[in-house]
């Protein structure tokens, strides 16, 4: 019989405080990871280290003008426009 949302935190928390210290790190890592993967992922890749060209650099500037005069569009608006 499957847990109920409230059993399977109840019973994940009781993993975890069962887990040896030593292993307590990996688990820590994997639940950052399943939590928030974006991140986890960005924080792990290599810096860019390829130059910006001057045509990059340019768009960058106009897009941050653009950002700067309020030029911009919500989430809520972008899922309204796609239909979610």
């Amino acid at each position: 019989m499957a847990l109920n949302l409230v059993e399977q935190r109840r019973h994940a928390h009781l993993l975890i405080d069962a887990l040896p210290e030593e292993k307590l790190s990996a688990v820590n890592n994997l639940l950052d990871v399943l939590v928030e993967p974006l991140s986890a992922s960005l924080a792990r890749a290599p810096e860019d280290d390829e130059e910006l060209t001057p045509e990059t650099i340019e768009a960058i500037q106009r897009a941050s003008a653009s950002i700067d005069r309020g030029e911009t569009i919500s989430h809520e608006e972008i899922l309204r426009e796609f239909g979610h």
